[in-house]
């Protein structure tokens, strides 16, 4: 299995994968996004799978094939407390128009914001602690019950997403990226196809959407991600750099 992967996974460190998971990124490297998600569903079953999405500009995307293959699935939303309004606005919106069943706003715990934000000020001087206890221990509380969850990472979108593979393990779970090898385009041609509507701040340049302190537009020659944590060398939430379990 390992000289195969060398041969065909060249690019996705297939040596740093659990067995479980590099097994069905073999299988699955060359699978359409509802196909990953429908093996998703068949290899834990649909009770212990979730779908994690932030609700922003590229997720309807991931929404609409998951509808489509299940819209039972559980959806698992980090609602950080920073969030814009439009991003509230867009989750109900999708919720409606794409049937979704089952959808979980997940918050931080008070008594943690309490002792660690009070001011509400760590995403300023420390914007890691900030995702921390906003997005990174709630996703962990929130992923507790289940056996695998899939998002909606594209390696198109560069930095530490590059090289991931269509199936990755945080530790205890199985991880799915169903539009690991997407390209933008098919991205829009989904929007396109399934008129989906687009979220609400893509209109006033923001092509990437988090929460608002870190979150700025972005002018047309920058990468969509440009504008998160803009001027600094942070480029990732940490719920996929740091082990969920």
């Amino acid at each position: 299995m390992n000289a195969l992967a060398d041969q065909v996974l060249p690019e996705l460190k297939a040596r740093e994968l659990a067995p479980a998971a590099l097994e069905l990124a073999l299988a699955l490297r060359h699978a359409s996004p509802a196909d990953v998600i429908a093996a998703a569903v068949q290899t834990v079953g649909r009770e212990h799978l979730a779908v994690v999405s932030s609700f922003g500009t590229e997720s309807a995307a991931l929404l609409k094939v998951m509808a489509d293959v299940d819209p039972a699935i559980p959806v698992v939303f980090l609602d950080t407390g920073w969030l814009f309004e439009e991003t509230l606005a867009y989750r109900d919106t999708l919720i409606a128009t794409l049937g979704l069943r089952d959808v979980r706003s997940i918050r931080p715990l008070e008594q943690t914001l309490s002792r660690e934000d009070p001011d509400r000020e760590l995403w300023f001087s420390d914007p890691d602690g900030c995702c921390r206890i906003r997005k990174v221990e709630p996703l962990a509380r929130a992923l507790a019950p289940f056996s695998a969850w899939i998002n909606g990472r594209k390696r198109f979108q560069g930095g530490l997403r590059a090289d991931m593979a269509v199936v990755e393990d945080d530790g205890v779970r199985l991880k799915f990226n169903p539009f690991a090898s997407a390209s933008r385009e098919q991205i829009e041609a989904i929007y396109r196809l399934a008129k989906l509507p687009p979220h609400p701040l893509t209109a006033s340049g923001y092509l990437s959407v988090g929460c608002m302190p870190c979150s700025s537009r972005t002018s047309t020659d920058e990468d969509a991600r440009a504008g998160r944590w803009r001027g600094r060398a942070k480029t990732e939430c940490g719920i996929h750099t740091s082990r969920t379990s």
